[in-house]
């Protein structure tokens, strides 16, 4: 069965002011714009998701209702992942191995080191960091979720704001 994961990180953020905590930083207004346009292209290009999973990071959590806003999807049903902020690959991984079966089209919202670690692992690509809103659209062919592995998918699309 065909499935499809868009990884996006969050848009732009605010520069942290003295002893803010990186986890509390807000979008700037050009982030705001940025997921926007990044929510029309993913309407654009998919029509829709089953599922959207978000690190709770406030940064995060606006770019994934900003994008849901844009795909029609109803916000009260983003998964908001607490081990999402500043999550390695593996434990995106195994979350995304417990997504229920008949979810065939999810989107992550998170933060680089890991949501690009991901993209490169699942693909066996060198890719490039994610920049703000940008996104790396991945098909895989599997029957569940649990059959996620390494080099389990290809790259289908990349989004980078023009």
């Amino acid at each position: 069965m065909q499935r499809l994961l868009v990884i996006c990180r969050h848009a732009e953020p605010n520069d942290p002011f003295p002893l803010q905590p990186d986890f509390e930083r807000e979008l700037t207004k050009n982030g705001h714009h940025q997921a926007r346009i990044t929510g029309k292209w993913l309407r654009d290009t998919f029509q829709k998701v089953d599922a959207i999973l978000s690190s709770p990071a406030p940064r995060a959590g606006l770019t994934a209702r900003l994008l849901a806003e844009k795909l029609y999807f109803d916000e009260e049903q983003i998964v908001y992942e607490p081990d999402f902020y500043n999550a390695r690959e593996n434990v995106l991984l195994n979350v995304l191995a417990n997504l229920p079966d008949h979810v065939t089209r999810v989107l992550l919202v998170g933060h680089n080191p890991g949501i690009t670690s991901l993209a490169r692992s699942l693909t066996g690509v060198h890719l490039g960091y994610l920049e703000p809103a940008g996104a790396y659209a991945i098909k895989l062919d599997l029957d569940t979720w649990q059959d996620l592995h390494l080099k389990s998918g290809k790259l289908e699309k990349e989004f980078t704001q023009p």
